[in-house]
């Protein structure tokens, strides 16, 4: 199977425009399984792997890392497999007991990416992010930080997540005005159940050429059809995922939204195809993302998801999807 690649916003780096999120790997799929869903993605063209210091989702202090430790022992196996892929990983949340352990201040950053790139069995990464907007550190504080780490070469750019409009345009400025290191992509939230970001996050990201790797493309699974309404949320899904599951509940398990994925699963079924891969191809058609990010707990999970890199949305298609969905871009969705 071959993917499209594109550049990640204006930068020159080359990347494939399906990436691979690893937050499942090390609690919802033991490392073995972890390795053949990595060993898929990249026999089906992804060169774009995204993780994070606090990863596997809804762990626990006991559990972080654990993620990065899988991607690098599965980096380990062959001498020539770093080079072939895009490593992504970010920091900013608890990581250990310390009070310091977490955050965006420079003790932290400088601290956070030694420890991910040992796990990670690398020197270096490619894209180095904020997991989160850290607001009791000033914003020039982190952005030195960050400018300290890609001038010796332990990450080659840098790029936020979940940071509101607002505050990415600021850091931008600040570092603009500094003349330190840009922030050159972000990763929120998008999917046909979350479409927030196309009021302010999308725009902003447009007119400064940042690339936009969005994850939960799939709600946490509910736009695969696979979850019914008035069921309880079954175990080993995201729904019921130690620290995670009230998160996820809360953002995707209401009656609105089920209404909504029944809507969309007869649409997908008159299309003649699986509903993740149509929710894939429609965050795919907004000319300013740049990779959404593919989630799997087991290979075969990423068969729909895949497809949706040679699926060509019909613009009537879209159009319906994006009037079943709009209330979800006005922000009066249910929470």
């Amino acid at each position: 199977m071959s993917i499209p690649t594109t550049r990640l916003g204006r930068t020159g780096l080359t990347v494939s425009r399906l990436a691979l999120g690893t937050m499942t790997f090390g609690l919802q799929t033991e490392e073995a399984v972890s390795h053949r869903i990595l060993d898929k993605a990249a026999e089906g063209g992804i060169n774009f792997l995204d993780t994070a210091d606090v990863y596997p989702l809804g762990g626990s202090l006991q559990t972080a890392g654990r993620t990065e430790q899988i991607i690098g022992n599965w980096l380990a196996v062959d001498s020539t497999r770093r080079r072939r892929f895009v490593i992504a990983t970010k920091a900013v949340g608890k990581v250990g007991p310390q009070a310091w352990d977490q955050g965006a201040s420079r003790k932290h950053l400088l601290d956070a990416i030694d420890a991910s790139l040992a796990r990670l069995q690398t020197d270096h990464v490619d894209l180095y992010q904020l997991h989160s907007d850290d607001a009791h550190t000033p914003l020039d504080e982190t952005i030195e930080a960050l400018d300290t780490i890609v001038k010796s070469g332990r990450a080659r750019y840098v790029g936020v997540s979940n940071f509101l409009a607002y505050r990415l345009a600021k850091a931008l400025g600040r570092a603009e005005l500094l003349r330190l290191t840009k922030f050159v992509s972000v990763q929120p939230r998008y999917s046909l159940l979350f479409r927030e970001i196309e009021r302010e996050l999308l725009p902003l990201a447009v007119e400064e050429g940042l690339g936009v790797i969005p994850y939960n493309p799939l709600a946490g699974g509910l736009l695969t059809g696979k979850h019914g309404k008035g069921t309880a949320p079954p175990d080993g899904t995201r729904f019921t995922l130690g620290t995670a599951a009230g998160r996820y509940q809360e953002r995707y398990w209401n009656d609105r939204a089920f209404d909504t994925v029944a809507q969309l699963t007869e649409v997908a079924e008159q299309a003649g195809v699986p509903l993740a891969t149509l929710s894939i191809a429609w965050v795919l058609a907004n000319p300013a993302i740049t990779a959404p990010l593919l989630g799997a707990s087991s290979p075969d999970q990423l068969d729909a998801t895949l497809a949706a890199a040679s699926y060509q949305l019909a613009p009537d298609l879209k159009q319906k999807l994006d009037s079943l969905t709009l209330a979800y871009r006005r922000g009066d969705s249910a929470r």
